[in-house]
């Protein structure tokens, strides 16, 4: 019988899934400005197709897809696009491209982004690339469920409550019927309870008050409205904090938007003032030479909540905690940097007030610890009833959660 050996398969770049290599970007893509010059952040700045290649470059290297012998020509060649490394990587960028991951930045036509090395439009190091919503998805893979612990009741959602409502989700339980639930009746008890009246004619007669009907689990809808500092502090004090932020707001996004029928999610980013972004920018977005407008950024979100028809209404934000800004009436910005002034706490308390008014809650992730800012936090959740997230960039997948709704602690993972 002859012998057959067996070796083991070594799969070439051909086999690399862009998912996986997605997977490898994903720190890159997400880059605030802390890796360019954190005393100097431009808001403006976009990655370049040159910092993609590079990205891609380096995301090989690091797991040990490119042997030695291609890596040493990269490193001699004049220009290492044009070796056998940086035609590779050209290519897994076009199939990025094709597989709809990233598209050309604005004005760029499709495919133009990712090819040449020259100068003029196809320059990758002018040109530029913007992530598509399915790499957004992607992106906020990661589920944060805690943050939407429901309080409130609305007709179509998926956030669960202690209430109970007639469904076809059942739970067992049954109610007597009462006008505007659902008719799930609970056969057996609706017709003992006829029964327990006799017979009429010999007939089984139904009457309404004999119905009884199945409850299931009730369910909430929710909207929400995300709040991501920008300021300059989120990348000063030697951390990249707006990152980690971005992170946890494309996960929230994306739980919500595939786990939580019937919700709605927005977006503000705040800084010296306050603005609207979409989530395909989100994900890019870059940290400024900013201080941080609370107030305004509160302000803004409570009128994009006031537009949504839901009984659930909250704010999560996303700050390093300490409020330096505020708009004056004539619309010129106070800026105050160095400690709590009491002028720009007492403004953005007001905002806190109208919240807890209208009946908003303001959930905070924290990605801070000095003493003052924990406390600024705190009180902000106890005036609405929400919720503090304590945290740091390190440890963002880990953190103490204060429920001031039931009024304990729990360390969630």
């Amino acid at each position: 019988m002859p012998a057959i050996r067996y070796s083991k398969y070594e799969g070439s770049l051909d086999d690399l899934d862009m998912a996986e290599l997605m997977r490898m970007l994903q720190d890159r893509l997400l880059q605030s400005g802390f890796d360019r010059d954190p005393w100097d952040p431009d808001p403006d700045a976009r990655q370049t197709m040159d910092d993609l290649y590079q990205a891609i470059a380096e995301a090989l290297i690091a797991n040990d897809l490119i042997d030695e012998q291609t890596l040493s020509q990269a490193l001699e060649a004049e220009d290492w696009l044009q070796s056998e490394l940086g035609r590779t990587v050209r290519e897994l960028a076009q199939r990025l491209e094709r597989e709809g991951f990233l598209r050309p930045g604005e004005g760029q036509e499709p495919g133009s982004a990712a090819e040449g090395s020259g100068g003029g439009a196809g320059d990758p190091g002018h040109s530029t690339f913007e992530l598509t919503d399915k790499a957004i998805d992607f992106l906020g893979y990661r589920t944060l469920k805690d943050v939407l612990g429901a309080s409130g009741a609305a007709s179509v959602g998926a956030h669960d409550t202690e209430r109970q409502t007639t469904g076809v989700e059942t739970t067992g339980e049954s109610k007597p019927y009462a006008f505007g639930d659902a008719l799930n009746l609970d056969v057996a008890q609706t017709f003992k309870n006829a029964a327990a009246r006799g017979l009429d004619d010999g007939r089984l007669r139904l009457e309404e008050d004999d119905l009884v009907v199945a409850q299931a689990e009730y369910q909430s809808s929710c909207a929400t409205v995300v709040m991501l500092d920008c300021s300059h502090s989120m990348i000063l004090y030697g951390e990249d904090r707006f990152t980690p932020a971005k992170r946890v707001a494309l996960a929230l996004a994306h739980m919500i938007r595939t786990q939580y029928r019937g919700d709605t999610i927005r977006f503000v980013l705040f800084h010296d003032s306050a603005e609207e972004v979409p989530l395909t920018r989100l994900a890019q977005s870059q940290v400024g030479p900013f201080h941080t407008n609370t107030a305004e950024g509160l302000r803004l979100a409570q009128r994009l909540l006031a537009r949504q028809h839901k009984d659930m209404k909250q704010i999560v934000m996303i700050t390093d905690g300490k409020p330096s800004a505020i708009t004056l009436p004539g619309g010129r910005i106070y800026k105050n940097a160095y400690g709590l002034d009491p002028l720009v706490l007492g403004e953005t308390l007001r905002e806190v007030g109208s919240c807890r008014r209208q009946g908003i809650q303001v959930n905070t992730f924290m990605l801070a610890r000095e003493p003052e800012l924990i406390a600024f936090v705190q009180r902000v959740s106890a005036m609405t009833r929400g919720k503090a997230y304590f945290t740091t960039p390190a440890t963002v997948g880990r953190y103490v959660l204060q429920d001031f709704q039931a009024r304990r602690t729990k360390l969630v993972n």
